[in-house]
């Protein structure tokens, strides 16, 4: 871990931050001397995360900005606010992320899955680009998941609306990562030389609330499942340290387990396939990413 003062004067945003993995990256954030700002979608449970991360670090500069990741309008409106009160930002962590029941739509009309784990982030990280850029050496943190290697084949055509075949939701959740992976290696390229990397990573199998909106068969999977998995602040190390650690300050485009760099899946590592997400992305975003 890099010295208790070595994010002293960063600004750093951190997404879904008012529960589990999030909520202990902000808090980890803030006690190595961050202003860190806290995007949640729900503004009384963000409220109460910030209070208890005050409690712990008394001095910590903390903002809580309130945001659905999954509606594209409410992405939009949270960039807008960042640009109008920060003058720099030194980290983007893209951690906000769940899984929803087969078929649930976004109000955007995308499946839900898809809209809050990948369309939000990137369409989020396309709009603090700028800053980002005038803020360098900064980075883009996204929060995958090894889920994504369950995803062999990938119809770019159907991502928009839950298709025949795909009915679980461990199975969208999954393909959802996939596309963050995809995304976060062409994002990377495109900003070489910039002084920006990006990187995604795998938290571990951790114990949190982002399978709330799960239902049938893969909710109880899910809870039976939850005695055997890391802890939140367990699940934030990963994420901490591709933040913070001075060893990946030059690292770009890479994929990390436990803290190690890991080869994504052969699928998300197509250049054909990144391309078309890519493209996917903007087409559904209506948003020039880079």
């Amino acid at each position: 871990m890099t010295p208790a003062n070595s994010m002293i004067g960063k600004i750093c945003v951190v997404t879904g931050a008012n529960s589990g993995i999030g909520k202990e990256t902000a808090l980890g954030l803030a006690q190595m001397g961050a202003h860190v700002v806290m995007v949640c979608r729900n503004a009384e449970k963000g409220k109460a995360a910030l209070e208890d991360i005050r409690r712990e670090v008394p001095s910590a500069p903390l903002d809580l900005l309130i945001a659905d990741m999954s509606s594209q309008s409410s992405v939009r409106a949270v960039a807008k606010q960042i640009h109008d009160k920060y003058s720099r930002l030194d980290v983007l962590i893209n951690n906000a992320g769940g899984a929803a029941g087969a078929g649930t739509l976004s109000a955007d009309g995308i499946e839900l899955t898809v809209a809050g784990n990948h369309l939000g982030a990137a369409l989020l990280s396309s709009l603090l680009l700028d800053l980002l850029k005038a803020s360098a050496p900064s980075r883009i943190v996204n929060v995958s998941s090894e889920a994504h290697r369950g995803t062999k084949e990938l119809d770019i055509n159907n991502l928009p609306r839950i298709e025949p075949g795909v009915r679980s939701g461990f199975q969208a959740y999954g393909r959802s990562k996939l596309l963050m992976n995809a995304f976060t290696f062409e994002l990377a390229r495109k900003l070489e030389g910039t002084g920006v990397t990006c990187n995604c990573l795998h938290p571990g199998v951790v114990a949190t609330n982002i399978f709330s909106r799960a239902r049938g068969a893969f909710k109880i999977i899910l809870m039976l499942s939850q005695p055997f998995m890391l802890n939140s602040k367990q699940g934030a190390v990963v994420s901490l340290w591709a933040a913070t650690s001075p060893e990946l300050a030059s690292i770009t485009g890479k994929y990390f387990v436990k803290s190690k760099e890991k080869e994504s899946s052969p699928l998300s590592r197509d250049p054909k396939l990144q391309a078309e997400i890519w493209q996917w992305t903007e087409k559904m975003t209506g948003q020039t990413l880079a």
